[in-house]
């Protein structure tokens, strides 16, 4: 083989080298933007499980599993309509000031989540609507309401699992039984739809019998899940 030959050839195979380690380097970058964004996925779904499973905590006051959710940070935050609640002690204050009761009802659901989580894939913030009934207990009764606002809470991953850092509520309405947002004199009272004479296709079964939620109860559904945290 001639010298210009081998030359030609050499160079040949030098410039498809050079293509194909540039389309490698193209591929690898690709196939990372998308490993990124399957993260990104993956977090925000992660989140929106710790917020819901916060609301079905919330519905009778399990204190301890909600304070569990939180960082150990000391920059952890609450903040209510009657204030702001500093650290894990602070949130503590809060969520275990209120003792088991019956006829204590916070069921609150966690709608409409916007999770946008940092370049970094180590911080998050979200916003949801809260919507819900509640129940109560005073020194002579129970007061009853029914509240909508909205949630502005920030995240933060430790040890890969997502925690609350901060959650933030604010009412749009919290109206009382026997009074409405709606001016005197525009609220029309429906009658129950439940005195139809509605023909369910199979009879009730004996699990409210057996697992008895309906308010007055501080039993809840059992969890399909372990706490996201201590795994209980």
């Amino acid at each position: 083989m001639k010298s210009a030959e081998l030359e030609t050839k050499v160079k040949t195979l030098a410039e498809t080298i050079e293509k194909l380690d540039a389309k490698l380097k193209t591929q690898t970058e690709i196939l990372e933007k998308l490993d990124a964004r399957l993260q990104t996925a993956e977090d925000i779904e992660e989140i929106k499980k710790l917020q819901r499973k916060y609301g079905f905590y919330l519905t009778h006051w399990m204190g301890q599993e909600i304070v569990d959710l939180f960082s150990d940070s000391p920059d952890v935050s609450l903040e209510m309509s009657v204030g702001k609640f500093l650290g894990k002690e602070g949130i503590k204050n809060f969520y275990l000031a209120r003792k088991p009761n019956p006829e204590l009802l916070s069921a609150i659901m966690q709608l409409s989540g916007v999770v946008d989580v940092d370049s970094d894939g180590k911080m998050a913030k979200g916003r949801w609507f809260g919507y819900g009934f509640e129940a109560m207990p005073v020194e002579k009764g129970v007061y009853a309401q029914s509240p909508l606002g909205i949630y502005e809470n920030e995240y933060v991953k430790e040890g890969w699992k997502w925690k609350f850092k901060r959650i933030m509520w604010s009412h749009l309405i919290l109206c009382a039984f026997g009074e409405c947002w709606v001016k005197p004199g525009r609220l029309i009272i429906k009658p129950n739809p439940w005195i139809m004479p509605y023909k369910p296709d199979v009879p009730k079964t004996t699990y409210d019998e057996k697992y008895p939620i309906r308010y007055p109860s501080s039993r809840t559904l059992p969890f399909h899940y372990k706490h996201p945290i201590t795994g209980k």
